[in-house]
């Protein structure tokens, strides 16, 4: 299991899709996922440090969590099955560990919103659509391009 972070939220060229970028933390690994619009709004408003006058749908939920005495200890994207990937929100409750099924999307947003780290499964890293920028000193641009040519239809349209 290797630990990310999000490097950013893009779209794809093709469908305009939103994609969120996780990078491994140990070295320049990406992983995108296929996230939906609602789901890179929630993103991005906490990236930007953007807020609402009222919760929004992952703020709630961080709450409602947090009162019940709870934390988030973790979020682990744990499978990808038929271009499809899974979740896992871990919570510490009562001295016990509950492992929550979630979208990969719903459990970033609420990893940021409680400072929870990111973490991948290897079998995913493995079987994904990811990219090695670790011997290109222009990462930047190496980035920019890849992103550019991000086509869900050629690799197989990865979802939250």
């Amino acid at each position: 299991m290797q630990e990310m972070v999000i490097y950013g939220v893009s779209f794809d060229m093709v469908g305009k899709q939103p994609i969120v970028l996780l990078k491994t933390v140990e070295s320049n690994k990406f992983l995108p996922i296929w996230i939906g619009h609602p789901e890179a709004a929630a993103i991005l408003m906490k990236l930007q440090g953007a807020s609402t006058p009222r919760p929004m749908t992952h703020d709630l939920l961080r709450n409602v969590i947090a009162d019940l005495k709870a934390t988030v200890q973790k979020v682990v994207v744990c499978d990808l099955q038929e271009n499809t990937f899974y979740a896992l929100i871990y919570l510490a409750l009562n001295g016990d560990t509950v492992a929550i099924d979630a979208r990969p999307s719903d459990a970033i947003a609420l990893a940021l919103r409680t400072r929870a780290p990111i973490f991948v499964e290897e079998t995913v890293i493995d079987n994904a659509k990811t990219v090695d920028f670790t011997t290109d000193k222009n990462d930047s641009d190496r980035l920019h391009k890849w992103l550019e040519s991000l086509d869900p239809d050629d690799l197989g349209k990865y979802k939250m």
